[in-house]
């Protein structure tokens, strides 16, 4: 399903395709935390500010979308602390980095359901996407509150509500009731801390896309490994269900 190496250094002059959209699952900060004997939040803390290198390194390589699963719908059903936790980290966020993403070009979008979210996050998710909207380096999906399958609910819900018949609807009239309307399909999920599942994440958007694991905990997710990611996704043959010789 997916592949992990070990690469010598790499260097941005290796990379010859650089894909589009590329997704992360920031998975392993509870067991980056455990391996070092600290409360699970400050895995947490410390993804947080792993996504801020990153950021810095997917701009910089010309990635022109980047989604993170930040918090799933089914996350609610961890300890309320953590939840608690995982909340107030999400707004800190918005609030310490949202004039530097602004300076950098990044306009920010969220990706998931608004509701069980307080008003005073939600006013903060929205002043955020309304002062970077303009921006066009890079798009910065935040899946928050975010799970696949009820972003699909939530699409035939709308499709419904506009009253379309039947007949009407097909494969593009659903993507453009997702959260992603208007965005390209991802072109690489990479997935850290070594589990092999998507658990829930874009599941509509991901159909075709690549998948690339590593075990790295995502706060020790670095430069060096997303080379190795974007590298190994070069070498990958994309057919979507065709033939190498049909690929355009």
């Amino acid at each position: 399903m997916a592949r992990t190496s070990s690469f010598a250094p790499l260097e941005q002059g290796e990379l010859k395709v650089v894909p589009t959209h590329v997704a992360i699952i920031m998975d392993g900060n509870g067991r980056w935390a455990r391996a070092r004997g600290v409360p699970r939040v400050a895995g947490h803390r410390a993804g947080a500010r792993n996504l801020r290198r990153v950021l810095r390194d997917v701009i910089e390589l010309g990635i022109k979308v980047l989604t993170v699963y930040a918090f799933s719908t089914e996350n609610w059903r961890r300890p309320e602390r953590e939840v608690r936790a995982l909340l107030s980290l999400f707004g800190r966020m918005i609030d310490n980095e949202l004039d530097e993403l602004k300076r950098n070009g990044v306009r920010i979008r969220h990706v998931g359901r608004t509701e069980r979210l307080s008003p005073q996050l939600v006013k903060k998710i929205r002043y955020a996407e309304q002062v970077t909207q303009e921006n066009d380096r890079l798009i910065l999906n935040v899946a928050f509150n975010y799970g696949g399958r009820a972003e699909l609910v939530d699409a035939v819900r709308r499709i419904v509500a506009e009253g379309l018949a039947p007949e009407q609807i097909d494969e593009q009239t659903i993507a453009e009731h997702l959260y992603t309307a208007g965005m390209p399909d991802p072109d690489l999920i990479i997935r850290t801390g070594g589990e092999m599942r998507l658990s829930n994440f874009l599941l509509w958007q991901g159909a075709y896309a690549e998948f690339y694991v590593t075990p790295t905990f995502w706060p020790d997710f670095d430069r060096e490994e997303l080379l190795k990611a974007l590298l190994d996704y070069q070498n990958r043959q994309r057919r979507f269900g065709g033939l190498p010789s049909q690929q355009g």
